[in-house]
């Protein structure tokens, strides 16, 4: 009679001692349940899915080779770490909520996380450092850098690796979670077995013992250089060499990526060498959960709530502004062939995955690179086709500098859709779409605008390619106002929606509707301007604006720093003597829950503006 194996409370972790009493068999149980857990929480709060399952086994080797109250762990991006939150103690039933645990490491959270981060390719980088850091202060511990291929292939992973040969006596682990993208592999068994034992045990003891003998005399000396170029020169033939091996790297793997017994030996064979080393698992992204296996779209990649029954999103069948505006671009390209459009790896969540297959040669994934992506399109402009860039306001804040030197500087034509503008809820402080404003606005020749509807979108689109040099287009992550209107827009100019005398306020973007609503409801008498173009202001409309003993600027989609002080200051300037009101988001990182609990935290709930 088989031994019945016993089930983990996944609820009464503590820490990740406990997993070095279980058996094999007892670990695979742990995983399939925490693969389980995993997606019935995101089933509730959404989050990222399938990177989380695919990496259950990999988290549970490394917590059983490494001792990560003192080891230290930077998960890439860090949305791979439900597993490490949920094995160091946390309750991820809270995950994602107000007043809950992270979707992502942080540091005030607990001790075992080491390291912030909500955009990618940074874990490399920080590795080094912290091992830097280590050494010059004679202190003792791992430090290990878990990135997916997607990130490793990123400038900032590249750059960090290239820094390595300089300072490669400060030693620490990539552990690369390879789930069948871009990566260069060596070729033969024979060369997997080459790259096996040059971090063995065997191997490193012999090598420093010959190393030793080899080093008292001129003439053993002169043997050891003979070995040392015939062994390169045997490893040159028989092994396919990459960039990591020219940069000092050692190299292990692949590796099964499930198979944690196989993990474990190749953490210990790397935790035991003495020189930085690359350690490539196979996983499978989604593992455990149908859909997100068999998802090759990116659909199960960072999901909102769902039915686990059926895999069917909730409220799957509104409109977004992603979606939207992927409709304007096809029929773009349909009529215009000089129209390209790229995307740093975000086609999904764009919206735009479908126009790869109707237009594949004027679409273009360059992968997580929105600095190649910004400068890959002035390329494409100055050459005379018009690029459209789908990019998440939070990504596009780290191609400020190729946006303004090699778009704006050059006045090139660039449509720039910049999604998830404003508050985006349970991802928390690292993807708020909250700050371009204020930093687009510093930039010469840059064209800022936020349509409220379907047609002040396609208005917008549309005017974006009548040569305005870099023409940014914002909108929210939220579903998309239809309209049926018939007013037309001119450049730089705002739309008065309401002609009252007691005060005027200032607002845009979809919140303007609602505004408007309560307004009239309430009965109050008061002027509303549609502030859809932020860059340039229209100054005609500034100057009716002062003619009010009181301005009111709501703007809840930006920091303080953003619309509210740009016409603030242009008030100011111009001699407004009256009083001005500014309802915007503090200048903060602003930290996880519903966009209405977030807007409602700061008093910027139209309710909160109507009466001021």
């Amino acid at each position: 009679m088989k031994k019945e194996v016993k089930h983990v409370d996944l609820l009464s972790i503590k820490d990740p001692k406990f997993l070095k009493d279980l058996s094999y068999k007892e670990l695979d149980v742990l995983s399939g349940d925490i693969a389980s857990f995993l997606v019935d929480i995101t089933s509730k709060n959404g989050g990222h899915l399938s990177s989380n399952l695919g990496v259950v086994d990999a988290t549970i080797a490394l917590c059983r080779v490494f001792d990560f109250s003192k080891d230290k762990i930077i998960f890439d991006v860090g949305h791979q770490c439900y597993t490490y939150k949920l094995l160091t103690g946390r309750d991820i039933r809270t995950i994602r909520l107000a007043n809950g645990i992270s979707g992502f490491q942080k540091k005030e959270e607990s001790p075992y996380d080491h390291y912030e981060a909500g955009h990618s390719s940074t874990s490399v980088s920080a590795a080094l450092g912290m091992a830097v850091a280590r050494d010059l202060k004679h202190e003792h511990y791992q430090v290990i850098s878990f990135i997916g291929d997607s990130s490793i292939t990123n400038g900032l992973s590249l750059e960090a690796i290239n820094n390595t040969q300089g300072l490669n006596n400060h030693k620490y682990i990539i552990v690369l979670n390879d789930n069948d993208m871009s990566i260069s592999k060596a070729v033969g068994g024979f060369s997997h077995v080459l790259r096996n034992i040059s971090v063995s045990d065997f191997y490193r003891r012999s090598k420093h013992l010959f190393t030793r003998m080899m080093s008292h005399t001129r003439f053993t000396r002169a043997i050891y250089r003979s070995v040392c170029r015939f062994k390169n020169w045997t490893k040159k033939v028989m092994m396919k060499t990459t960039m990591l091996d020219s940069l000092g790297f050692s190299m292990v793997g692949p590796i099964d990526g499930h198979d944690i017994k196989a993990m474990e030996k190749a953490f210990i064979q790397a935790r035991k060498n003495d020189k930085s080393t690359l350690i490539v698992l196979k996983t499978i992204k989604g593992k455990g959960y149908k859909y997100a296996e068999e998802d090759k779209e990116g659909k199960w990649h960072g999901v909102p709530s769902f039915n686990k029954e059926t895999g069917e999103f909730y409220n799957a069948s509104n409109i977004s502004w992603s979606e939207y505006f992927s409709s304007l671009i096809a029929k773009r390209m349909n009529n215009d062939a000089s129209t390209v459009t790229i995307t740093p790896g975000t086609g999904y969540g764009s919206g735009i995955t479908s126009l790869f297959k109707q237009f594949p040669d004027r679409m273009f994934d360059v992968g997580i690179a929105e600095e190649h992506a910004l400068v890959f399109a002035s390329g494409l402009s100055t050459s005379g086709l018009h690029p459209v860039i789908c990019i998440y306001s939070t990504f596009l804040q780290r191609a400020y500098d190729e946006l303004s030197h090699d778009l704006a500087r050059m006045n090139l034509d660039a449509t720039i859709l910049v999604d998830r503008a404003g508050l985006v809820g349970l991802d928390g402080e690292t993807h708020q779409g909250l700050y371009d404003e204020a930093y687009l606005s510093s930039i010469p020749n840059v064209t800022i605008t936020m349509p409220s509807n379907t047609h002040e979108a396609s208005l917008l689109f549309n005017e974006s390619f009548l040569h305005h040099g870099p023409f940014v287009i914002r909108f929210p992550r939220e579903t998309i106002l239809k309209s049926t209107d018939t007013y037309s827009l001119e450049y730089g100019k705002w739309r008065k929606v309401l002609d009252g005398k007691d005060k005027v306020i200032i607002s845009l973007g979809p919140i303007i509707h609602e505004l408007k609503n309560a307004l009239l409801d309430n009965k109050i008498d008061a002027s509303l301007y549609n502030a859809l173009y932020i860059k340039p202001l229209d100054e005609e409309a500034l100057k009716d604006v002062m003619s009010f003993k009181k301005v009111i600027i709501y703007d809840p989609y930006s920091t303080v720093k953003g619309l509210t002080e740009i016409v603030s200051n242009y008030l100011i300037n111009h001699g407004y003597k009256g009083e001005v009101i500014s309802k915007a988001v503090p200048d903060v990182f602003v930290k996880q829950g519903t966009i209405k609990e977030q807007r409602n935290r700061y008093h910027l709930l139209v309710k909160d503006i109507i009466n001021l």
